[in-house]
């Protein structure tokens, strides 16, 4: 009979999840590898021997922040009207954020001074902007969007976005009528109206 793992995926997550959360919580002085264990419930070693170490935690804390990001862009499928899929990623963006809000932090922020990507990994950053720009450029062929530049306008858009789920996460969002979503709705509409082409 095989042996049970004693560092399974699901510890993994963990220690990643209570990482971000002390980084963003506490500030890198609060993520020692004793502390991070206490706190998962588990033990130093397990640290060692899923990570090896701070380093390897940290790397590891901005590739899952980035997967899971592009797991909830994944879940938007390409259709037949792409002004309808570029406002269905803004609200897959937006879960994503709602959904990790620490990863979320890890990803914008510099929660480790001296903390650098490797190359590969900004990659793996970068690429979760794909699908963004792939609909933009869909919207323009069809005709629906300016004949511009297509990273200006992906780019646009996803400034629109950060910035309104940026606020509402630190809860500077000013009081007003209506709630964040509904903000969040309007706002992301009218941006891409502004780059639609009027017939």
């Amino acid at each position: 009979m095989a042996r049970p793992k004693l560092h399974d995926e699901a510890l993994r997550v963990r220690l990643l999840d209570t990482a971000a959360a002390l980084l963003t919580s506490e500030g890198p002085d609060a993520l020692s590898l004793r502390r991070l264990a206490a706190a998962a419930g588990t033990s130093t070693s397990a640290v060692y021997a899923l990570f090896g170490g701070k380093p390897g935690i940290l790397r590891a804390l901005f590739i899952e922040a980035f997967s899971r990001f592009r797991a909830h862009l994944d879940k938007v499928k390409p259709s037949g009207d792409p002004l309808a899929d570029l406002l269905a990623l803004g609200h897959a963006y937006r879960a994503s954020a709602r959904a990790d809000p620490h990863l979320y932090a890890v990803m914008f922020g510099s929660p480790v001074p001296g903390f650098e990507p490797a190359p590969q990994d900004y990659a793996h950053a970068e690429a979760t902007f794909i699908p963004l720009l792939d609909t933009v450029r869909r919207a323009i062929a069809a005709g629906l969007l300016h004949d511009a530049d297509p990273g200006v306008i992906a780019t646009a858009l996803w400034a629109n976005v950060h910035g309104l789920v940026s606020l509402e996460l630190r809860g500077a969002l000013p009081a007003g009528a209506v709630s964040p979503s509904e903000l969040f709705e309007t706002a992301i509409a009218a941006n891409l109206a502004g780059w639609q082409v009027r017939s």
